[in-house]
């Protein structure tokens, strides 16, 4: 850990000049020699590097939207190449590098500190060996060595004999106990960070070297933290400790408001969204107006979260628009064309309700009982005379000729008889 640390020697100096700075600030109130003085500027150091560090974490979020908007051609090239492992590992770096994006950037803002990490191990690895570095001098480090946090000494580790913890004026139970706790919080941190964005803020439905990764990261990181935590000394604890609940709540935020799309972490969220759309009746925030504005944007790619959504909206007579807003009225829905253009259409006219079979035949019978042009006009016809020949059996003239009277629309006119 030492040779590692020196590698970084060129920064002990802007390190420990900021440690300096603050430790002027806190030192006014708690005083110079004490724990807090001391132990809350290497707090507020972790705190600026990571305000620093934004601008990474933002390229960090974008490239982990961009993993996830490949995650339909990951999973054409795991099926077509299934049986080929190492075409198939081919195939996924050759995607990665067209799309200008990696597995690893999730990696960058852990890289980006690690220079600031050893640096500041390097600066409590020297006062704790007696020995004045960057703008730290003679009475700076042995107000260092005489600042003790919950009665261990700054500079004190896991690992070290009762005579060095003796030299530092404290015991070497207290060392151990505070150090064995700050391990477990900041492995704890560490585990309960990685976890929840793993069980809240991944597409679980395609398998992609980006969630193997995650896993790996899942229970490698704590191992490490463990294992090399009782070589840390009680400062560098402080700063990872503190590096780790930073990015467990910035974490939480950005699952919360900016969820991956397809995870559980985004159905609560578009859940909470058509609550307060439904009640408010508008959107509120770019925020959100660019989550509707993507969902609005995949037409018949969205997945089953943002189909309930957009559906929900509907039910409530509300209309998503492309450009993020929420417009009421019934008539206006928004829907994809065949060339992925977004068009705002009517919607299709109500259908009159099915008649049950009962409700046909009463109708059917209130229609009877109504004259019409194929039933037989009320008129008076010319009665036969009573001496009349009725036609034989057997002759199917006059049958034909009155059938053919009532096919051509109405009753005829019989003809006079034949006498006899």
């Amino acid at each position: 850990m030492d040779t590692i640390a020196s590698l970084f020697s060129f920064i002990t100096t802007p390190v420990s000049w900021v440690i300096v700075q603050f430790h002027k600030v806190y030192g006014a109130i708690f005083g110079a020699d004490t724990g807090w003085a001391w132990g809350l500027s290497i707090v507020s150091l972790v705190i600026l590097i990571r305000i620093c560090l934004i601008p990474l974490f933002v390229k960090q979020i974008k490239a982990t939207r961009a993993m996830q908007t490949l995650q339909p051609e990951m999973k054409k090239i795991q099926e077509r190449y299934k049986n080929d492992k190492q075409r198939q590992s081919e195939e996924m770096m050759k995607m990665y590098k067209e799309a200008g994006t990696n597995p690893l950037s999730s990696c960058l803002p852990i890289l980006a500190q690690s220079p600031f990490f050893f640096a500041l191990y390097h600066v409590l690895n020297s006062i704790a060996n007696g020995d004045t570095i960057g703008v730290i001098n003679e009475s700076l480090l042995q107000s260092a060595q005489k600042a003790h946090i919950f009665g261990a000494p700054l500079a004190a580790k896991f690992t070290d004999s009762a005579s060095d913890v003796a030299a530092l004026d404290a015991s070497l139970s207290s060392v151990r106990i505070v150090t064995a706790i700050m391990i477990v919080l900041m492995s704890a941190s560490q585990f309960f960070t990685q976890r929840q964005l793993m069980t809240k803020n991944v597409d679980t439905s395609v398998k992609t070297p980006f969630m193997q990764q995650q896993k790996m990261l899942l229970y490698v990181f704590p191992v490490m933290f463990a294992v090399f935590g009782i070589n840390f000394p009680v400062g560098v604890l402080v700063y990872w400790l503190t590096t780790n609940v930073w990015t467990m709540g910035q974490q939480m935020y950005v699952i919360r408001n900016n969820p991956t799309p397809g995870s559980k972490a985004q159905a609560a969220y578009l859940e909470r969204l058509h609550k307060h759309v439904t009640n408010q009746g508008k959107i509120r925030g770019r925020g959100q107006k660019a989550i509707v504005k993507a969902i609005v944007a995949k037409g018949r790619d969205r997945n089953d979260y943002e189909r309930k959504f957009i559906n929900g909206l509907s039910k409530a007579g509300l209309a998503a628009q492309p450009d993020g807003t929420v417009v009421k009225g019934e008539t206006q829905t928004v829907t994809l064309t065949e060339d992925g253009e977004a068009t705002t259409v009517t919607a299709r006219r109500q259908q009159p309700k099915r008649q049950s079979k009962s409700q046909r035949q009463s109708g059917t019978a209130k229609a009877a009982d109504e004259p019409t042009s194929l039933t037989k006009s009320d008129e008076p016809q010319d009665a036969k005379p009573a001496g009349a020949a009725k036609p034989k059996a057997g002759s199917g003239g006059g049958r034909s000729k009155a059938q053919s009277g009532q096919r051509k629309g109405g009753p005829q006119r019989p003809k006079s008889p034949s006498k006899k």
